[in-house]
């Protein structure tokens, strides 16, 4: 009967071997690094995207309230619509408190 002997490992391939595979492991990091990376960035740029719309809506709405509710609106909406005017001097009364 013959026996099989396996081989003695040369000098250095553990070391090898520990190697490659820290390599290997750092390039898998390094690639979900980068696709984390462009993940969280897209997300970003969706959120400030949606915070410029916000802005620009706040903007408008700023806009509409200052415009209804402007002096010379107001007075002649007093003035068309219900018929108001400003008295006379005449028919100002002073009441005494």
């Amino acid at each position: 009967m013959s026996r099989i002997y396996a081989k003695p490992l040369p000098p250095g391939s553990t070391v090898m071997l520990a190697m490659f595979v820290a390599v290997l492991l750092s390039s898998i990091a390094v690639s979900y690094s980068a696709y984390w990376n462009r993940k969280l960035l897209n997300e970003l740029y969706a959120e400030l995207s949606v915070r410029d719309k916000a802005q620009a809506e706040w903007g408008r709405l700023v806009l509409e309230q200052s415009t209804w509710t402007a002096h010379n609106r107001i007075e002649s909406l007093a003035s068309e619509q219900l018929k108001m005017r400003i008295p006379d001097p005449v028919e100002v009364r002073m009441v005494a408190p």
